[in-house]
This record gives C-alpha cells, sequence and structure tokens, in this order.
C-alpha cells in the first residue's frame, strides 16, 4: 500500500532537540554541520564511528563536544603499541584484605569513548573492542560484565602515517557503523574559528542540552521510523549489485544491509519523518557501506575507487516508484 505523503513538507526540517544539540557542537566545531548531523545519527542508531583523517581537524574536539552536550561520561583512550588488552576492558586485582579478586573496570565503562589513533595499537588490543562495540559487554578471567548504555565509540586514524601502524582488519571495520571524515574548514569557517578562541577554549563553555535519559528516548524513537517492503528490497537489490560488481572482490553483507537499515531510520527520525524514503538510502550508503567493500586489485590499478564503484550501483538500480 502507498504511503500518503504531504508534498509540501519540508523533507530538510529537523527535529527540534536534535537541532539544538547540533547547534550546541557547533559553538566548538564550525563549518561541519554534516559530521556532526552523521555522529549524532550514529548514536541514534546505536552505531559507532570511524573518523580517518589528518591531526589538527577536530576529531577529539567534536566528541567532547558530543559528550558535555549529551551530559555523558567521556573517556579517551590513546592507543600506542604497547598497549594490552586488559589496558582497554579493564583487570582484575587481588585484594589481601578480602583474600579475593576485585574488577578494576577500564575506560571502556564510559558512555562515549574516543579511541584515539586506534590503528596504532596490536591487533589483539584492538579486538579488545570487539565485544564492546557488538555486544555492549566486556568479559575479564571469565566474567562478563554489561556497559551501560548509551555507548558510542568514535575511533581516529591517521591516513597519511602507516609506519608503526596495525590496519584494521575487515572484522573490525565492519563493526564500525560509519565512516567520516573531517577535513578542513573553509576560510570563513576558519576565521571564525580563531575569532572564538582569542580569550579560552570554545569547549570550555559548553553545556548539556541532552540527558542520558534523552538519548535512549530517541533511540528507541528512531528505532520505531517505518520502513516500507519495497524501500527494504531497494536496499537488498543495492547490496546485490556490489556483489556483482566486477570491480569488488566483496560486496555489501547482510550486516551492512542491516547497518544502512538503521542509519536511514534515524536519518528520517532527525528530520522529523516517521517513514524512509529512498533518496535517504541514496545520501546515507556512501557513509555505511564503501569500508564494507574490498576493491578488485585491477580496479585499484586502473584508478577506480569505491566511491565510484558505489555510485555506479546506486545509479543502476531502480528507484521504488511506491513506498
Amino acid at each position: 500500500m502507498a504511503m500518503n505523503m504531504k508534498q509540501d513538507r519540508n523533507l530538510d526540517e529537523q527535529h527540534p532537540q536534535i537541532k539544538a544539540l547540533i547547534a550546541n557542537v557547533e559553538q566548538v566545531l564550525i563549518g561541519k554541520r554534516m559530521s556532526i548531523e552523521m555522529c549524532i545519527v550514529a548514536i541514534l542508531a546505536k552505531g559507532h564511528v570511524l573518523l580517518e583523517d589528518v591531526p589538527g581537524v577536530g576529531k577529539t574536539i567534536l566528541v567532547k563536544a558530543l559528550a558535555k552536550s549529551l551530559a555523558c561520561e567521556y573517556s579517551r583512550i590513546q592507543f600506542t603499541p604497547d598497549m594490552l588488552a586488559s589496558d582497554v576492558t579493564g583487570v582484575s586485582i587481588y585484594n589481601q584484605k578480602t583474600f579475593d579478586f576485585e574488577f578494576r573496570p577500564g575506560p571502556l565503562r564510559a558512555n562515549i569513548i574516543l579511541a584515539d589513533e586506534i590503528n596504532r595499537t596490536s591487533p589483539k588490543t584492538q579486538s579488545a573492542l570487539l565485544e564492546a562495540m557488538e555486544e555492549q559487554t566486556i568479559t575479564v578471567d571469565g566474567n562478563t560484565y554489561p556497559l551501560s548504555p548509551p555507548f558510542f565509540v568514535m575511533a581516529t586514524q591517521n591516513p597519511l602515517e602507516f609506519e608503526g601502524t596495525f590496519p584494521l582488519p575487515e572484522a573490525q571495520l565492519d563493526r564500525f557503523l560509519l565512516k567520516l571524515s573531517l577535513g578542513y574548514p573553509d576560510p570563513v569557517a576558519e576565521v571564525e574559528m580563531l575569532k572564538r578562541m582569542q580569550l579560552q577554549h570554545p569547549i570550555t563553555e559548553v553545556e548539556a542540552v541532552w540527558n542520558k535519559a534523552d538519548v535512549l528516548q530517541m533511540q528507541t524513537e528512531a528505532a520505531q521510523v517505518h520502513v516500507a517492503p519495497t524501500v527494504m528490497e531497494y536496499m537488498v537489490k543495492i547490496a546485490n549489485q556490489t556483489r556483482q560488481s566486477p570491480h569488488l572482490t566483496v560486496g555489501a553483507s547482510p550486516r551492512a544491509i542491516i547497518a544502512l537499515y538503521r542509519v536511514v531510520q534515524a536519518w528520517a527520525f532527525m528530520h522529523t519523518r516517521s517513514y524512509v524514503l529512498p533518496d535517504d538510502i541514496k545520501r546515507m550508503a556512501p557513509y555505511v557501506l564503501p569500508h564494507r567493500m574490498v576493491l578488485h586489485s585491477e580496479a585499484s590499478f586502473k584508478g577506480i575507487t569505491i566511491e565510484q564503484v558505489l555510485q555506479e550501483v546506486l545509479d543502476a538500480t531502480p528507484i521504488p516508484k511506491e513506498i
């Protein structure tokens, strides 16, 4: 059955509370509205973000501003080659007074985690994040401990330096709902940034506009956004096209389509809609799918990118006429 949509409605209208949250973060991070919106989408969809960019463009500030705006506990993990998995999850320490082991939680027990330079630590330590990101639990010495919701990880890596780094395996990349890049600000935004930095860093003035209960409520409401069967079929067709592409050795997996499903729900909710449009899928796919696909070596040699392949798939896949 076709859904009745008002033609005069502004599809870019934003949820008032989300609009206030974006404005609050923009006090600190200027000229990066889409990146802020996508991080909020990831939080609404209960996912995580991989932020790949050069140092100094505001990755850490973005996470700090979000944590303060949401009144959530914030933790930063600076990954290094000598870091152990227990440095991330926590460790059990023997208490001589009680003659028993006590669990001392690590930085993962916070709500919003900045996993800084995640590719600088060993695969063993990187894998310590897998259970937390997927199950929202950590296991130490055979005991499993739940993590308090909301739980959001933003990991960063520098795309320019590869010496002494450990590239994330596909299984780890697949755990990140979105992959983003901030990029440099435009000249107008950069001048405004300098003006705001004159007396003190604007992060000190950021105040909470949400609380944990608001985040959990928004996540629940976002998951209730309607996705019509024809729209689901459209997503599956896109996935099948990537799997059949001669330029890719690995196409979009079922988990990738589930991730896209959650993201478009959150995007529609952000724009005050109770339903998902095919345009939402075309707009969100470039943030969700590329890091989950693997380019064929011959295509890479020819200068073809995953982004180009995905755009060809999106252009070639028929859009459903009714939703």
